[in-house]
């Protein structure tokens, strides 16, 4: 008996292995992001992404107070640019004071980018291809959000009756969720009005400060001399303001309000305006190395990246990713459900985001403590890294916490982080 209780002593559980600490691990030493502000109408609609990537990335720097000579290289997520903004936010990073000697990649993952990104940085951490990696995620839909900029087929593959099914527009792939799963409109309205009760007391009590870095602008003020045949040859009248807060979440919302709302993609839906993403600008980053390289420069540990995973769905239900990336990534780690204390899951539609909930069997409580993209905003290829910047204020120290989102065309990606 007494050799079966030293035998029991020894055992390590999972979970104890996630959170210990060793040298080699994958820390994360710095995470923020912006304000996310309305798309086509907030404080950031005159600024492309690499005028607002450059803009944080200054500000970025200079709370972090890192050398930004041990960077060895930077991960970018983004969708809606061309190439995915390879050039012009490379050109961000180096204005801003990132020296050229660190690499650059630009990553379009739709919706996961810069979680996507974050998983690059650390793996070459893991591998020892560098020491210091920043991921980051940059989104102008004010000034690239449209059919204009949206991904076409091939004429082969438009043709082709499986492969068409990328185009499938995201609203129509959450109505299909909704009425495959059986997610009744007043089931999306409620969970949507908390996502809005939820931020709303998070602004109130000042939640969101730590994570978010100000941002100056100036904005275009409209011109009064509209008879004037000489309108165009005059410098706009401009007005600078300094960003704080979120510019998304509403007061009051109930769901009896959002009831109001019509449908937005199908006369008879059950998705609209209220319960679903808000199009939305921002930049976000993550500042990643290994556990002794901190310790050796003095850097602050905000917790551990501990793995990833990415999976495929059907594209016509893109919207189930999570429900299947969530479990990949647990027994990935060997993690439970239950052995995680928070869960940041996108809000890419009220639809797809309970589904997921409900199949992982996932305690509501534990889901977006502090509000998601419903309420917040869904600046796309931020949303992975402005998600580990706000579950790492969530968690208590030891605690574990999984960020996730649904992925256009398909697909589901999480990640499992430890506070420290």
């Amino acid at each position: 008996m007494e050799r079966l209780n030293q035998l029991k002593n020894h055992i390590v559980s999972p979970k104890s292995q996630v959170t210990a600490q060793r040298d080699d691990d994958v820390v994360v030493v710095a995470a923020y992001r912006t304000p996310i502000a309305k798309g086509l109408k907030g404080s950031f609609k005159d600024l492309a992404s690499d005028e607002l990537l450059y803009k944080f990335l200054v500000k970025f720097l200079d709370t972090v107070k890192v050398d930004p000579s041990l960077i060895e290289d930077v991960a970018c997520g983004n969708v809606l640019n061309l190439g995915a903004g390879a050039t012009e936010h490379r050109a961000a990073c180096i204005a801003a004071g990132i020296p050229d000697t660190a690499g650059f990649l630009a990553i379009n993952r739709q919706c996961s980018s810069s979680l996507t990104a974050v998983n690059d940085i650390a793996n070459k951490i893991k591998v020892g291809q560098i020491k210091i990696g920043l991921a980051l995620g940059a989104e102008s839909m004010s000034s690239n959000y449209g059919p204009r900029n949206m991904a076409k087929l091939s004429p082969f593959l438009h043709n082709h009756p499986e492969g068409k099914k990328c185009e499938i527009p995201m609203g129509i792939t959450n109505e299909n969720i909704a009425f495959n799963f059986d997610v009744s409109r007043k089931a999306q309205d409620e969970f949507a009005a908390q996502s809005y009760n939820k931020a709303e007391a998070a602004v109130a009590n000042g939640l969101f400060k730590e994570e978010i870095l100000p941002i100056e602008v100036d904005i275009k003020l409209p011109n009064e001399d509209e008879d004037d045949e000489d309108e165009d040859e005059k410098p706009a009248k401009t007005k600078r303001v300094l960003v704080t807060t979120d510019e998304g979440p509403r007061k009051g919302v109930t769901p009896e309000s959002l009831g109001k709302i019509r449908p937005a993609f199908k006369k008879d839906g059950t998705t609209h305006a209220g319960n679903a993403s808000q199009i939305s600008d921002g930049a976000s980053g993550v500042l990643l190395t290994r556990r002794d390289v901190a310790k050796e420069l003095g850097l602050p540990i905000l917790g551990k990246y501990v793995n990833f995973k990415c999976v495929g769905v059907p594209p016509e239900i893109m919207g189930v990713g999570p429900a299947y990336a969530i479990p990949a990534v647990l027994t990935a780690a060997g993690l439970s459900v239950d052995d995680i204390d928070v869960y940041e899951i996108n809000e890419a539609f009220a639809a797809q985001a309970l589904y997921s909930v409900h199949k992982v069997g996932i305690d509501p409580k534990k889901v977006n403590p502090r509000g998601g993209a419903i309420a917040l905003g869904h600046p796309l290829a931020v949303t992975g890294a402005r998600q580990v910047a706000t579950i790492f204020r969530e968690l208590k120290p030891g605690q574990i916490g999984v960020t996730s989102m649904c992925i256009g065309t398909g697909m589901g990606a999480a990640a499992v982080f430890v506070k420290e």
